[in-house]
């Protein structure tokens, strides 16, 4: 795998363009300064999004009958699309996300939060210890999601399933036993997406009276359902954790010297739920002064360039405010740029403004772990407990 344990190697040193082989054979050239990152997404003619989506572990005929017997289909739609079809599903799916619906949630998702963080309060209090993934963050974004674009009639347990599952089916290094059950899990919620993309309502019913065939119907909700609310979650989890680590950072919160937006943007800075993101060079070209041949797989360490000393005056410290760290590339850039990043952003600023004066007198029970991943950090849990819990008198 390119990144096993990628936050050890995030601060050392790397050139610009480097060649890596990955577990199964496969090179690419790996992009680490910020610049050249973000050079790379903002011209999708030279460097096609076409293998965004392509499955890092092959897989295996076994679990592509699995997909097909599910009549499983990812036609270009959002993230791999460099087609002309892409400036108009983009455009539907930004309007369903617009700025000023996705600030109408606030009040609702303030108040949801606040919730929560009252009986996590309690719970500690108590002296249990609370997994803030699992009560706070896990769902939270499917959530405001459904909200905003009307998703599926489905359990909230079984889009989540669905959605790690599809994360680590194309993005995780897998044998093929493994490969054959994540891709039964992704074929029977794909069923589901299928049926919805040709009656539901909200995105799809858009989607559908613009003229899309029900396979990109489906392709647009695939992507949503697994990027548009899991990265979220990810995010959430681990701006929490770094927080434990942080208490100047939460003194000025509480103090009101620092703001709860810059909190968030350093947070996105230095602990991107999504790691690296590729991109294929359409002809020969070079980048950094390194040739690079077309076809050639390039992966974006976008957490690397989110370090970049060019770019940030402290790299690797959390100091929110400081010089570049609103310039961190976490939603992309260019024709690509995450389409719900404003909602990623109102949610991350809801739950430190409530959720950050909990992280104050607790102690973390377990970190969160993150697997073996090229593209997503998957944080499966994140257990507190209170340091001094209260003792009934």
């Amino acid at each position: 795998m390119l990144f096993r344990g990628w936050e050890a190697a995030v601060d050392g040193p790397w050139p610009d363009v480097a060649t890596v082989v990955d577990g199964v054979g496969g090179t690419h050239l790996v992009v680490t300064r910020h610049a050249l990152v973000r050079q790379v997404l903002a011209d999708p003619v030279t460097w096609r999004p076409d293998n965004a989506l392509d499955a890092v572990t092959p897989i295996p005929v076994a679990a592509l009958r699995v997909l097909t017997g599910h009549r499983f289909r990812l036609p270009p739609t959002l993230a791999n699309n460099a087609g002309p079809s892409h400036p108009e599903i983009r455009a539907i799916v930004a309007e369903a996300l617009h700025p000023d619906r996705v600030a109408a949630q606030r009040p609702w998702l303030t108040a949801l939060v606040r919730t929560r963080v009252a009986g996590i309060a309690a719970e500690l209090a108590a002296g249990r210890p609370v997994d803030l993934h699992a009560r706070l963050a896990a769902d939270l974004p499917l959530l405001a999601l459904a909200r905003l674009v009307e998703l599926p009639d489905a359990p909230v347990g079984a889009v989540k399933d669905f959605a790690r599952a599809a994360l680590e089916l194309f993005w995780a290094p897998l044998d093929a036993d493994r490969q054959q059950a994540l891709a039964a899990e992704v074929g029977r919620f794909h069923a589901v997406l299928r049926e919805f993309a040709g009656a539901g309502g909200g995105l799809a019913a858009r989607l559908r009276d613009a003229g899309h065939s029900p396979d990109v119907v489906v392709g647009a909700l695939f992507f949503l359902l697994v990027a548009g609310q899991e990265t979220t979650s990810q995010f959430l989890t681990l701006l929490l954790h770094r927080l434990t680590g942080e208490p100047e950072v939460r003194a000025g919160l509480r103090a009101g010297t620092i703001a709860v937006a810059d909190v968030v943007e350093e947070g996105l800075r230095l602990e991107p739920p999504i790691v690296t993101w590729r991109r294929v060079a359409a002809t020969d070209t070079t980048l950094g002064g390194t040739p690079v041949p077309a076809g050639s797989s390039t992966l974006l360490w976008l957490a690397r360039a989110g370090r970049d000393p060019e770019v940030v005056a402290e790299p690797a410290g959390f100091r929110p405010g400081q010089r570049g760290s609103r310039r961190h590339l976490a939603f992309g850039a260019g024709a690509h740029r995450c389409v719900g990043a404003q909602l990623a952003r109102l949610e991350a600023a809801v739950v430190v403004a409530e959720a950050a004066p909990l992280l104050d007198a607790v102690t973390v029970v377990r970190p969160p772990w993150c697997p073996d991943n090229l593209t997503f950090r998957m944080p499966d849990a994140f257990l507190v407990r209170r340091a001094h819990p209260t003792r009934p008198t």
